[in-house]
């Protein structure tokens, strides 16, 4: 079978704990740690409500694209647990073909504990689990090069082994959000970037990967703390498309010739942050297919999909079905 998307990477099960303690603080001296969610040292915190959901980077892609009408797939791994068995089953659901996704018993299926504060920012705490099992093999390999576009998210594991395979892959473009275990080894990644066709990252993602890959040597954070030099530093490290996104400030593309800006638009209610990135790159990549290439509607529907998840509780719930994400507003 031949696919539209195919996106690689995390499939967990997330636990939300909404709180109304902890204060946002400013930590500008510190580039790569900007703002800090605080709570009291030795105080019992207490949990108003608790919140279960589907989550994982490549699996709330995959959930997104399909409900836009794209034949998906998704590599992952879980473990052989309910928990497991709760996201295939919820793959199942949204029409996303799970045959190569791995079933392990060498590890549990991974997850995340939220802590949502009532600034409705959060901080994830993680375990990668069953994700450190993803392989891409011959079978993979296989579907890879049919497939039209690859989606590739956060790896671990034995990632630089699976990072060489998926980019050997010749006919399918590939959208990249690098997880933190790649942005830390930018110099390692400029081989890929030249190779990737969308380069999807936070603002504070950019400015990590660009310290990390060299290419802001004897910059300040000043400079660091701009959008549109980060746009330039990292569309020097060769993606044909760099987009940037940064929370209420919106998102900005660049493709070499123009830098296009696209504003939040006003949701319904703002209740969580969880999933923002994944909503917008997703609609913003079917924009790129919908759009045949246009970064301005492309990012408008990026703004959309976000729009909506973010006034439901986790990644999935919030997301726009291609029907929707053309009458939203």
């Amino acid at each position: 079978m031949k696919y539209d998307f195919i996106t690689i990477g995390g499939a967990a099960e997330d636990l939300t704990l909404l709180v109304k303690e902890g204060i946002l603080i400013d930590n500008k001296k510190d580039i790569l740690r900007q703002k800090l969610l605080a709570f009291e040292y030795g105080a019992k915190i207490e949990i108003d409500d608790i919140d279960r959901n589907f989550g994982g980077g490549a699996a709330n892609v995959a959930v997104s694209l399909s409900g836009l009408g794209f034949r998906v797939a998704n590599i992952s791994a879980v473990g052989r647990d309910e928990r497991g068995d709760r996201i295939l089953k919820n793959f199942r659901k949204h029409r996303i073909d799970s045959r190569l996704i791995r079933v392990t018993g060498e590890e549990e299926t991974s997850y995340s504990f939220i802590i949502l504060g009532k600034s409705k920012d959060r901080v994830i705490f993680f375990s990668r689990g069953a994700e450190k099992k993803i392989e891409i093999t011959k079978k993979e390999l296989k579907y890879l090069n049919k497939t039209r576009w690859i989606y590739l998210n956060a790896l671990s594991g034995d990632w630089k082994e699976n990072l060489k395979k998926i980019f050997s892959v010749e006919k399918a473009k590939i959208i990249w959000n690098p997880g933190n275990a790649q942005l830390e080894r930018g110099k390692e990644l400029k081989k890929y970037l030249v190779r990737t066709e969308i380069l999807i990252v936070n603002k504070d993602e950019a400015i990590q990967l660009a310290i990390s890959a060299g290419a802001a040597a004897g910059r300040g954070n000043v400079f660091l703390n701009n959008i549109d030099n980060l746009l330039r530093t990292l569309k020097a490290l060769g993606p044909k498309v760099v987009v940037i996104t940064n929370g209420k400030a919106g998102a900005k593309a660049y493709d070499g010739k123009h830098i296009y800006f696209q504003g939040v638009l006003k949701e319904k209610v703002r209740l969580d942050t969880t999933g923002l990135g994944d909503a917008f790159g997703s609609a913003f990549a079917a924009g790129m297919i919908f759009y045949k290439g246009n970064l301005r509607r492309s990012l408008l529907l990026g703004a959309r999909n976000s729009a909506s998840v973010i006034s439901e509780i986790g990644a999935q719930k919030g997301l726009l079905t291609k029907e929707k994400i053309f009458f939203y507003l």
